[in-house]
């Protein structure tokens, strides 16, 4: 049989938000503005955990992790977004597609676990805290840090073995602000169920455990606090993981809202909203959160000033 030619797609077209063609120019200051504040919040949160002795404990060690991850996913997106609003610059080769794709899936992963691996220093600290710092030890705590580092890092590959052996041709307009996994499964020309089947699967061996033992983490941790008699050993028990429960709950939320509804409940542009807040309001807000409801960092901060 003859073979049907197809032009093959070399560069992909992030469209942006062209459904906002008046509100390019406020839509780039806005997402400047949020990029800035990301930024400033994180490397200030990062350098009075690394200025101030105080700090220099497990909890706080993970948190400086969490910050710059928060910078490294916004920087693998915003810039590009940035460049779309203000340049119109809307064309980027399919080589930089997969490499900005492969560390948005690779930070999003090592947040995901460094999420649990805090969720489980609370635990240790509020239910077993006469053995906390023989059991989160600097050596433990490092071996941590560098198996989600691992984890995140090699996690991407898997999806890439199956990604690569797709073809492209035809339309090659990526309706998302990114290189969108998958928006990018939409342009292919090959079948896509078994890079599907792999992501599903990836999914559920690496979500279901994380999800599972941070819920449970907090499980002891509101029994345990429950018990406690006064009010005020509640309430300080409390502070100590306040902040962190906060910053779970809303990243699960958005995780949910965007990859666990059903295919007929997702819209392009819902998710496309969804997928933005989570890349940039959580980062943003995370300073916030640890600073507001933590006195150590609130009195480091004053003698940062001071």
């Amino acid at each position: 049989m003859e073979k049907v030619n197809f032009t093959t797609v070399t560069e992909f077209i992030i469209l942006g938000f062209p459904e906002f063609p008046e509100l390019q120019i406020p839509l780039f200051f806005l997402f400047l503005l949020i990029y800035l504040i990301v930024l400033l919040g994180n490397l200030t949160m990062i350098t009075i955990m690394c200025l101030d002795s105080h700090l220099h404990t497990p909890m706080y060690f993970f948190l400086s992790n969490l910050s710059f991850l928060d910078i490294s996913c916004t920087s693998v997106t915003l810039p590009k977004l940035l460049d779309i609003l203000l340049r119109k610059n809307h064309h980027v080769s399919m080589s930089r597609c997969f490499v900005q794709l492969y560390f948005y899936l690779s930070l999003n992963a090592n947040e995901f676990l460094i999420l649990s691996v805090m969720a489980y220093d609370r635990y240790v600290a509020i239910c077993q805290p006469l053995c906390y710092h023989l059991i989160m030890n600097q050596k433990v705590c490092i071996l941590l840090s560098v198996g989600t580092w691992i984890i995140g890092l090699l996690m991407p590959v898997f999806y890439f073995i199956f990604l690569l052996q797709l073809s492209f041709c035809g339309s090659n307009e990526i309706n998302h602000f990114f290189c969108d996994f998958s928006a990018l499964l939409k342009l292919s020309c090959t079948s896509t169920s078994a890079i599907q089947y792999v992501v599903y699967t990836l999914g559920v061996l690496m979500g279901v455990p994380c999800f599972t033992s941070t819920i449970t983490s907090y499980v002891y941790i509101i029994s345990n606090i429950l018990r406690i008699r006064s009010t005020e050993g509640r309430h300080k028990a409390f502070s100590t993981c306040s902040s962190h429960l906060t910053v779970v709950i809303l990243y699960y939320l958005t995780l949910i809202s965007v990859y666990i509804r059903p295919p007929s409940m997702q819209l392009i542009n819902q998710n496309k909203v969804i997928t933005l807040l989570h890349n940039t309001l959580i980062p943003m807000f995370n300073p916030v959160i640890y600073s507001l409801k933590n006195k150590d960092v609130k009195n480091a901060l004053g003698n940062i000033f001071h």
